[in-house]
């Protein structure tokens, strides 16, 4: 019974670390190494849910947005303003939520400059350009000055276009 007493207490380690304190079993180590891959998978988990629901949002929103230009139209043509309007033919195709950033843009300035901040349909403007993503995210797309100035109408035309665009585009 003494040797039991004396005998040196294995001290086991996980494999890379240093020497562990005090009486630590394998099943320690497997539990720590399953808890980081389950963190990691987690995070992965909730940075691609957030990404996703970030396309989702657009993808719905951009048929409420079209709603309110339409709704704000005829407040917004009095405006003699020249806005950059890309075409449909200047967006490559990973720009064009960046080129939906430029349209926006210009639009809360429109609206600003025909003080329309009262009217109840201007928030969705706001909402909607919130939701987009920041432009540093679109490395290699012409920023909004690179392209032409239009009247208001060619603008509220061409966004429509670019809407119509994108939203098809999803449906194929």
């Amino acid at each position: 019974m003494t040797d039991f007493m004396t005998a040196p207490l294995v001290q086991p380690t996980c494999p890379g670390e240093p020497r562990t304190k005090g009486v630590e079993f394998q099943l320690t180590c497997n539990l720590y190494r399953e808890s980081l891959k389950t963190q990691v998978w987690l995070c992965f988990l909730i940075l691609s849910f957030s990404t996703t629901s970030t396309c989702a949002v657009l993808r719905r929103d951009r048929t409420h947005l079209q709603d309110c230009v339409d709704w704000l139209k005829p407040s917004i043509e009095k405006s003699d303003a020249m806005l950059y309007a890309p075409s449909a033919d200047d967006v490559e195709g990973k720009c064009k939520i960046m080129s939906l950033k430029c349209y926006m843009l210009e639009l809360i300035m429109v609206i600003d400059e025909e003080e329309l901040w009262e009217n109840t349909k201007t928030g969705c403007i706001l909402e909607f350009n919130d939701k987009l993503p920041p432009e540093d995210e679109y490395v290699g797309c012409p920023p909004c000055e690179a392209y032409t100035l239009r009247n208001i109408t060619i603008f509220l035309d061409r966004l429509s276009n670019l809407l119509q665009e994108m939203n098809a585009a999803e449906n194929v």
